[in-house]
């Protein structure tokens, strides 16, 4: 069944490429190693607010992660996370703070994951990755939801602990379909969410239900979503989101149906497109690629045989 070009499939996807990073989880209850980690002088530190971190730019053209030794972070109480170490014993950690430090030097701006996951190294990108999710899910669960009582940070970051009845919560990761669908002469099936702009064309996708295949989640979120009825579906690959937590699951699907009836609720529009005819919705300005960090964008230019337009490229 598969459309995927293989001139594109080596290609990782946005925020999975390999970084280097050992989470090193056997040492997240260790707090003596903890201790002697954070105050090492070659270990690195970034702080994150509100899924943002400060990123630079440099002169070579690349991007970095702004990080800083332990010695120079700011202070914090208890929302220190541990991330991992490198191949040369470097660990990171990432501080949780209601806002981002200034820069005396004024080089360095805010960034969020979808801008800045596009122009970190993978070493960086992933650490961000990590430290983001982290952080939205602490922000959303700092009660106990057995008893209703405030939990406590533990296990670096990885662990809220409730004092009160001894629950432990763990960070959650929401399982998403998104699919590439194609019909039997090879378009692509792409819908318009009602809250985007006119214009901005992705593939579908929505969450896995309890008690439901991955498969199945496919199956049903194509019908209810466009009406369009799906068999065979294969697995592409996967990627972060923590937007705010959530585990995107790519598929290619192939249609049995090609009449269009979208749901109206979440997809407003929805339109089979050829090759020749997406090229030509890009060329005119008529159709937006959805953002270049999403696996979406994976899935499509998979099936469109080379990379989509970026923004300062559209008509």
């Amino acid at each position: 069944m598969s459309t995927l070009n293989n001139a594109f499939a080596d290609r990782p996807i946005s925020l999975t490429a390999p970084s280097g990073i050992d989470r090193a989880a056997h040492h997240r209850l260790d707090e003596a190693w903890l201790a002697a980690a954070w105050s090492h002088p070659t270990t690195r530190v970034f702080v994150v607010s509100g899924g943002q971190v400060l990123i630079d730019d440099r002169p070579d053209g690349s991007t970095e992660l702004v990080m800083t030794p332990a010695f120079e972070a700011p202070l914090t109480e208890t929302h220190r996370y541990f991330l991992g170490t490198d191949a040369e014993g470097v660990s990171y950690f990432a501080l949780q703070k209601d806002s981002l430090p200034g820069r005396m030097d004024q080089s360095a701006r805010p960034a969020g994951l979808r801008e800045a996951g596009l122009l970190l190294s993978p070493r960086d990108a992933g650490l961000m990755v990590h430290a983001v999710a982290l952080e939205n899910w602490q922000r959303l669960h700092r009660f106990c939801s057995r008893c209703g009582e405030r939990t406590v940070i533990a296990a670096a970051g990885h662990v809220r602990r409730c004092q009160a009845c001894g629950a432990e919560h763990y960070p959650r990761t929401d399982p998403a379909v998104i699919m590439a669908v194609t019909d039997a002469h090879d378009r692509i099936l792409l819908g318009r969410q009602v809250h985007w702009p006119e214009g901005r064309f992705s593939t579908l996708a929505g969450f896995v239900e309890p008690g439901e295949s991955i498969e199945q989640s496919v199956v049903r979120e194509v019908f209810e979503e466009a009406g369009v009825t799906v068999g065979e579906v294969e697995y592409v690959g996967s990627q972060p989101w923590p937007f705010p937590s959530s585990l995107m699951l790519g598929f290619f699907a192939r249609a049995t149906s090609s009449e269009i009836t979208v749901d109206g609720e979440e997809i407003e529009e929805a339109r089979w497109f050829s090759r020749e005819e997406l090229a030509a919705g890009f060329d005119s300005g008529e159709v937006l690629p959805p953002y270049g960090i999403s696996i979406a964008s994976r899935l499509i230019e998979l099936w469109y045989g080379k990379p989509l337009p970026k923004p300062g490229d559209l008509a």
